[in-house]
């Protein structure tokens, strides 16, 4: 056990900053939307996300400059937001006229996700931040340990009564038992999210089943009619709701038109359909209710991560566990540098 209790200290004291910077990020990402709304007007309008509606809204587009993706506005935000080469994004109203756009994290949103996802250190940091998500899931479980022989102790006191050390440690294990699991399932789904391809593997392994997806096909060249190649695909997928187009990624390749069918947790979808632009019609689809149980529980980790499911009470489940995250790493980081400056202190 004692092994156990500096293993969970030493780890927490290096990786509280960043497990402090992730959950307070992570909780206002929670707020995104309702960000994008105060700060762009017409992102509070309904947009009915009917073919003809983004249809013409991408024709308007693509017009002022074809981006590289286009997510469409919806019931619930009312701007298209655009991805452009070199870190270009957008928002456009719903009839597709451009209203901001901006280079990397100049939007404070976008900042915050930048700072989330990656430490604002490209490539590098984000796997800081996979590994630290995965360290922390491994902090949660073993401090759910480290607790169970101090249980006698608990008082539900998430708020320390002082600075004093045998304070600070109390409220951060009544706090890490109270919320162990929401912080466990938000650190080991952001490690999933980095390592998706790792993480990918391992699930379609331990279940298999379903179908691959297939390569996307080759196609012609030639200019999109999107109302069409909207329509088309919409009448492959009636029940599911247009959510994503992105352009050709070269000469030779396919339009990609992304759907999320009732059953999908993912707020974009993982089905897809295939446009020739050369043709503006359909050359190949991807059923995601088709996948097994391993690619269909990956596809979920996302949803489950981002609050993107389970509606308004989940969402105050992840914003509180972000906050969580953030208490127990600065409340551990502090009762751990004051432990440490009275080992100092008895060592001269």
């Amino acid at each position: 056990m004692g092994l156990v209790r500096s293993l969970h200290a030493w780890a927490g004291a290096i990786l509280a900053l960043i497990l402090v910077i992730l959950g307070v990020t992570g909780s206002l990402l929670v707020l995104r939307e309702d960000w994008v709304k105060l700060t762009v007007p017409e992102a509070r309008m309904a947009v009915t996300p009917s073919a003809p509606v983004l249809g013409a809204a991408a024709e308007a587009v693509e017009a002022q400059g074809r981006p590289r993706s286009m997510m469409f506005a919806g019931p619930h935000i009312g701007v298209h937001r655009l991805t452009y080469p070199e870190d270009g994004m957008a928002y456009a109203a719903a009839d597709g006229a451009i209203l901001t756009r901006w280079t990397g994290a100049e939007r404070v949103e976008q900042w915050v996700f930048q700072l989330h996802h990656r430490l604002l250190a490209g490539e590098g940091g984000e796997i800081v931040v996979g590994v630290a998500g995965l360290a922390g899931a491994v902090l949660c479980l073993t401090g759910v340990i480290v607790w169970f022989p101090a249980w006698r102790s608990f008082a539900g006191r998430v708020w320390p009564r002082s600075m004093a050390r045998r304070d600070l440690v109390s409220s951060h294990r009544d706090l890490g038992i109270l919320m162990a699991l929401p912080v466990l399932v938000l650190c080991l789904t952001g490690g999933m999210i980095i390592f998706n391809d790792t993480s990918k593997a391992l699930v379609t392994r331990l279940a298999p089943g379903g179908i691959e997806p297939p390569k996307p096909p080759k196609a012609g060249q030639g200019d999109i009619d999107w109302p069409v190649a909207l329509g088309g695909a919409q009448a492959v997928f009636p029940q599911a709701t247009l959510r994503l187009a992105s352009w050709p990624a070269k000469p030779g390749a396919p339009a990609t038109i992304r759907m999320k069918q009732p059953a999908e947790w993912h707020p974009n979808g993982r089905t897809l359909v295939y446009i020739d632009p050369a043709t503006s019609r359909v050359i190949g689809t991807v059923d995601a209710q088709a996948f097994g149980p391993g690619a269909r529980f990956q596809n979920a980790v996302y949803p489950i991560h981002a609050a993107s499911v389970g509606g308004g009470l989940y969402e105050l489940v992840v914003f509180l566990g972000g906050v969580a995250l953030a208490a127990l790493g600065g409340l551990g980081l502090w009762s751990f540098l004051i432990q440490q400056r009275r080992n100092w202190a008895r060592e001269r």
